[in-house]
């Protein structure tokens, strides 16, 4: 059982639950019905395709939960909850992979080994920070539940959400180790509730994402229940964060804490930045939206537009664009020249087109803007993605990745790189997932997929899947002409 989150309702995530539940049913149901066998794959993989790396190589459990065939590491118990789709970051170097793992409370350290993308956990305190410095971890405060982690672009710092404590952890980064060490008290933790050894932030109640500027100067926080996002400075020395006083410090819906106003900001639980940095993108759960807001590049603020380009909503809004399909917005990434949300009660993916100035975004036309779970009218047809949360596309662009938790599938899509629609791969490629879900290249230990990231080179990918306990890994085909 989850503990309390403090003074906050639980009533959207009552309503979360009751809507997941049915998801559930319906996985269930699909399931147990009669689908057509995976075709036969050829000799050579086409691009973007998985494979999960064999034994143990292939998927790392928590000690104290093993599952045959798989490795085992410590401070790995829940890792990417259901409020979490970024709960896995690689450093910029392509040497550690960081796990935020909700039920441990704490961060799992990896060191990966870039020709063959294995993982292999330090030992002590060089492997995992968690709160009460558990499981021979190093000690963290400010690190209850954490479900979102992000590294900085100079790898010096990383960064952590904390559901239970309403807080955000900074962490040292050692550039050869990838160890982690927390900043000391007054700069290590920044906290919605008083907690000892961390400063008070604001707009910090439930935050469930985390995301860093491309340049480097600011860190953002998606508040789920504080309806919000929260703007931080980070000292480029230290990684400290400072949040600025007023409205620049946060943007929320009814100008909460002092912040900015905003729109469509109902439940944040997904954050994207654009490549320049001019723009962020709120997926907004209870908003059924995807918002966008204006980044000042000089000062970090966010400011969010009343003409109808700051945000897509999936029903009528007064200074708001109407779009589809985005019931429960739940992750949102950019990718070149667009972004692409996954919506958890929608069960789909949607497209959007980011025009080449100025930071809005508009919903592709007809079937390119929205890929459904079986059947929707005016969408295309995807498989295997009932309650969709984690995103990620390859740095070539080619390929998007969704990680789907009620399925306990990844869904393979392809992508036109000139006008940024996306397709589900045919047959078996286009999804890897346990063997109850028929049709799908098989994938073990995918209970609860929840979060992906891709490593630098895009050679491979990494999933967490919270009710397995653990994190998957699968080589990705990168074929030296595509088709």
């Amino acid at each position: 059982m989850r503990r309390p989150l403090g003074n906050r309702t639980d009533a959207p995530m009552a309503l979360l639950a009751l809507l997941l539940f049915a998801s559930l049913l319906l996985a269930a149901g699909a399931a147990g019905a009669t689908k057509p066998k995976p075709k036969p794959s050829s000799a050579q993989p086409s691009r973007g395709t998985l494979t999960q790396l064999k034994g143990a190589r292939g998927c790392i459990v928590a000690a104290s939960k093993p599952v045959p065939g798989c490795g085992k590491a410590r401070a790995l118990v829940g890792p990417g909850p259901f409020m979490g789709s970024r709960a896995i970051a690689l450093s910029p170097n392509g040497k550690n992979v960081y796990v935020a793992s909700s039920a441990s409370d704490a961060i799992a350290i990896f060191a990966r080994n870039p020709k063959t993308g294995t993982l292999s956990q330090p030992k002590g305190a060089a492997g995992c920070v968690a709160a009460k410095g558990a499981e021979g971890c190093g000690l963290a405060v400010g690190l209850d539940a954490p479900n979102s982690v992000a590294v900085s672009p100079d790898g010096l710092n990383v960064y952590a959400t904390a559901r239970d404590s309403n807080s955000v952890a900074v962490f040292h980064r050692n550039r050869k180790t990838g160890a982690l060490v927390q900043l000391p008290p007054g700069s290590g933790c920044v906290a919605g509730l008083a907690i000892p050894g961390c400063v008070l932030g604001r707009a910090l109640v439930g935050p469930d994402v985390v995301v860093i500027s491309p340049d480097g100067k600011d860190v953002y926080v998606g508040s789920f229940f504080g309806n919000a996002v929260a703007e931080f400075s980070r000292d480029s020395s230290s990684g400290a964060l400072t949040q600025p006083t007023g409205t620049a410090g946060c943007i929320a819906e009814g100008a909460a804490n002092g912040c900015a106003t905003g729109t469509a900001l109902g439940a944040p639980e997904g954050l994207a930045i654009a490549s320049d940095g001019t723009a962020v993108y709120v997926a907004a759960a209870l908003s059924n939206a995807v918002s966008v807001l204006a980044r000042d590049t000089t000062t970090g603020a966010l400011a969010q537009a009343t003409d109808g380009s700051g945000c897509i909503v999936d029903a009528p809004l007064a200074g708001c664009t109407t779009g589809v399909q985005l019931a429960g917005a739940n992750a949102v990434i950019t990718g070149p020249g667009g972004a692409f949300v996954t919506s958890l009660f929608s069960n789909s993916v949607t497209s959007f087109a980011r025009p080449s100035s100025g930071t809005g975004l508009t919903q592709l036309p007809g079937t390119a803007g929205c890929l459904v779970q079986l059947r929707a009218v005016g969408c295309s047809f995807g498989r295997a993605l009932e309650a969709p949360e984690g995103l990620a596309i390859s740095p070539d662009g080619a390929n998007v990745y969704v990680a789907a938790f009620a399925t306990g599938a990844i869904a393979v899509l392809d992508r036109d790189r000139e006008t940024g629609s996306a397709v589900q791969k045919v047959g078996a490629r286009g999804c890897l997932a346990p063997r109850a879900v028929s049709g799908c290249t098989r994938g073990r230990a995918l209970a609860g997929v929840s979060s992906i990231a891709l490593s630098p080179d895009g050679r491979f990918v990494y999933a967490t899947a919270t009710e397995s306990n653990a994190v998957d890994v699968f080589r990705r085909a990168t074929p030296r002409r595509s088709r």
